[in-house]
């Protein structure tokens, strides 16, 4: 973050979001390969991916559903 940036927001970065993406990757990568290597690291199975992606997908329906609901509201007020 250049000073600019930093008199406009008040705040200057620290920690991993002060280094660049090229570090934060290392970084992250060492992690998990000292998970992996102590025997730590959680590995999904196909099975544990599938039902993740069902319950993002049902989220991501239902925020929309919510979305339309709420803009058919909006526009019933508009037209009363």
């Amino acid at each position: 973050m250049s000073e600019t940036e930093i008199k406009k927001t008040g705040k200057q970065r620290r920690g991993f979001a002060a280094m660049s993406e090229e570090n934060q990757r290392r970084i992250a990568s060492l992690g998990g390969k000292a998970a992996h290597a102590k025997g730590t690291a959680h590995e999904f199975t196909s099975e544990e991916a599938r039902a993740a992606g069902r319950l993002g997908g049902l989220a991501s329906q239902k925020r929309h559903q919510a979305e339309i609901v709420e803009a058919d509201a909006a526009q019933e007020r508009l037209f009363k």
